[in-house]
């Protein structure tokens, strides 16, 4: 899949920001995704002008110096003092839109990328300050289907239709959908896509986590209109019944975890957990949950594993611990599962 110019320009500005070194434009059409795939010198020369300038009139201190003192070529870096930002402080409403960004770099495919473009960097001798060892993958009870995700960007900004697999529920049967995407929005914590179902020939609203890994682009780019002015957060409010609240919980989270229901709910009071059995107690925050589904935020709570309590009511406790157990006893299983087999192999080894 040929990589967008947006995503070259990321790629760009990460190289630059990564190091201290000026870096030739060599030395970047080999080591930045996006740029190996021109066919000519002269093809290379005029998009990387093109980058250039365009990150420039986005207002990125671009900075040109030579890479050592022995040689006779320019090279290219970001300013970082220029480049970042001074302190930033945040409303509630951007920190969970911050927060929803972070979550989505932060998934299984983005996390390769990263880590990806920083090893190939410094096998191309380039000094990287950031570890890529310390981005770490999002836990497996993320929501939604992350090729699906993953898929579905790439065709939005691409404005080409898509095929997928679909089922309206777990227990329903998968059918095929052709949809022009709009968009992918957030709504509490589930991801959605929103677009027009060629099949209904209407506007529709798919929840990722039963959207198949078999998404597929079809027909050319640009082929797909989006309204002009359209709220799909609004629309996606309006077609599921996460708008309704059905009732409240309080959950204790420990300092400076689980952000994930620190942003779903209200702060009541900071108090201390623990401690009765010897152990050091526990500083922490209890909130006010606002529950819309009481499976989804019993799976949210499970999976913030001790440092989330739920203080009431006792019925959501008891989901939690049944959760939580399950949990428990697949992985005692699947380590059974593995213990027999390495057992099995013994009996044939030689």
């Amino acid at each position: 899949m040929a990589i967008s110019k947006v995503e070259r320009l990321v790629n760009l500005v990460i190289a630059l920001l990564s190091t201290r070194q000026f870096l030739t434009a060599e030395k970047i059409r080999t080591s930045v995704a996006g740029y190996s795939e021109c066919a000519s010198d002269e093809a290379f020369s005029r998009m990387f002008e093109r980058d250039k300038n365009e990150l420039r009139d986005l207002g990125v201190p671009l900075e040109t110096g030579m890479p050592s003192r022995f040689s006779t070529v320019e090279g290219y870096r970001i300013n970082r003092d220029a480049y970042e930002l001074p302190e930033i402080d945040l409303t509630r409403e951007e920190t969970a839109a911050v927060a929803v960004a972070s979550a989505l770099w932060e998934s299984p495919e983005l996390t390769s990328a990263a880590q990806g473009a920083l090893l190939k960097l410094r096998a191309a001798g380039v000094q990287v300050d950031v570890d890529p060892g310390t981005v770490a993958p999002i836990p497996a009870r993320a929501r939604g289907s992350e090729p699906a995700l993953q898929e579905l960007l790439a065709a939005i900004d691409a404005r080409r239709a898509v095929r997928f697999s679909h089922r309206s529920s777990p227990t329903e049967p998968w059918t095929t959908r052709t949809v022009d995407p709009w968009g992918v929005v957030t709504v509490h914590g589930r991801w959605y896509l929103v677009g027009h179902d060629r099949d209904r020939d209407a506007p529709r609203t798919f929840r990722l986590s039963r959207i198949g890994d078999d998404v597929t682009a079809i027909g050319p780019a640009g082929a797909v209109q989006i309204p002009a002015g359209i709220d799909l957060r609004a629309r996606v409010l309006a077609t599921t019944s996460q708008g309704e609240i059905s009732g409240s919980a309080r959950v204790w989270v420990a300092a400076g975890k689980a952000y994930e229901l620190r942003r779903l709910g209200d702060e009541i009071e900071q108090r201390q957990i623990g401690g009765h059995d010897g152990s050091a107690p526990r500083d922490g925050t209890v909130l006010e949950v606002p529950v819309r589904s009481w499976e989804w935020i019993g799976r949210i709570i499970a999976g913030q594993g001790a440092d989330a309590l739920v203080l009431e009511p006792a019925e959501l406790r008891a989901e939690v611990q049944r959760i939580l157990a399950r949990v428990v006893g697949d992985g005692a299983a699947a380590e059974r599962d593995e213990t027999a087999g390495d057992d099995t192999e013994g009996d044939h080894a030689p």
